[in-house]
């Protein structure tokens, strides 16, 4: 009996050993995944591409000098106008009252005028006589002299008055085409208030808007290839003459204007353009990479590499400029897999996996 139980012990005690013996550890993976961005200097270019208008380099916004109510348009939207064209008129019989009020200024200052002169004439004669003294001959000339510039501001007064008459006439100042026109007959308008738009005959440019995260890539002088969707297969050159330095307070976005090189004679003011900037490479070991791949440490910027052993591994770079969301870097070299997120977790030598779409 004694031997049974003793054989049932050891049996057991066996089990027992054996499933210790089998028991698997389990092992810790510490491999991560990562996204990468991979550097390629490669001699494709990046192109930017905006819409934009076609528009007349010089603008003239019209307006009258004077007020008034307008008493006849002589022109519509659209329309082709010379030089010298009269194009709205303005009531005038306030401005020709205020005329007549000036012209009787002005006789009435001669009137005092010729009366001063004759008063002085005759004490200068009665002077010369010794029959007035010096300090009452001084008074008439003193009295002239008054005369003469009351005369004077009199017809400077009237001059202007007639001058405020031929500004009743809104007149083209050079030969062009309508393009806006807000003042309508019967509409009152204050001076200097625009009521039509006269694009200049001449050069024709395109107008852009560049959003504020691509304002650093544009400046002045820089080329550009347009292309027209009205103008199917014909494409010019064009170089970047105006930047606005103040963006438009609504869209946040910058003015830009391009200049047409030998543009086709068949461009119409309005068409739509197709504005390309295009960033060759050209031997430039600068690249832009988000501002979440950096790596800093005291006063050294760094990225992390993924190896051929798909282990991480710190490199130093050099900033170049900074952006919004991104930064321009350089001392990388051509085919380093960068890691562009999470850069603060790995540590050297850490095994990592590629995310979904990037490549080793």
């Amino acid at each position: 009996m004694m031997k049974k139980i003793f054989f049932v012990l050891c049996l057991l005690l066996s089990l027992y050993l054996c499933t210790g013996c089998g028991k698997n550890e389990q092992v810790v993976d510490n491999t991560v995944y990562v996204k990468t961005q991979t550097i390629d200097y490669g001699a494709s270019s990046n192109e930017d591409n905006y819409a934009g208008v076609v528009k007349g380099r010089y603008e003239t916004n019209l307006a009258f000098q004077v007020s008034g109510k307008i008493l006849s348009r002589n022109i519509n939207l659209g329309d082709r106008v010379s030089a010298g064209d009269v194009l709205m008129v303005i009531d005038d019989k306030d401005i020709r009252q205020s005329v007549n009020a000036y012209d009787a200024q002005v006789e009435a200052a001669k009137s005092q005028l010729n009366l001063a002169q004759s008063n002085l004439a005759r004490y200068e004669q009665l002077y010369a006589a010794n029959a007035v003294s010096a300090q009452s001959l001084d008074q008439y000339q003193n009295a002239y002299d008054s005369a003469l510039s009351a005369y004077n501001q009199a017809v400077a007064q009237a001059t202007q008055g007639y001058n405020s008459l031929g500004y009743t006439q809104l007149v083209a100042n050079a030969n062009g085409v309508i393009s806006s026109v807000s003042g309508e007959t019967g509409q009152v308008v204050s001076a200097g208030q625009t009521v039509a738009v006269l694009i200049q005959d001449g050069e024709r440019e395109i107008e852009i808007s560049i959003p504020e995260n691509k304002i650093q890539d544009i400046s002045i002088g820089q080329n550009a290839t347009v292309d027209f969707w009205a103008l199917k297969g014909t494409t010019v050159q064009g170089v970047v003459r105006e930047l606005s330095p103040i963006a438009d307070a609504v869209a946040k976005t910058y003015k830009v204007r391009i200049s047409l090189v030998n543009p086709p004679s068949d461009i119409q003011l309005g068409m739509t353009a197709n504005v390309i900037f295009t960033g060759a490479n050209n031997g430039d070991t600068n690249i832009s990479l988000p501002l979440s791949a950096l790596y800093q440490v005291e006063n050294k910027t760094q990225v992390w590499i993924v190896n051929d052993a798909s282990c991480v591994e710190l490199k130093d770079i050099n900033v170049i400029s900074l952006g919004k969301n991104d930064v321009i870097v350089s001392g990388l070299n051509k085919g380093d897999v960068v890691v562009t997120a999470g850069v603060h977790k790995l540590y050297e030598g850490q095994s990592v996996k590629l995310a979904d779409g990037d490549t080793l």
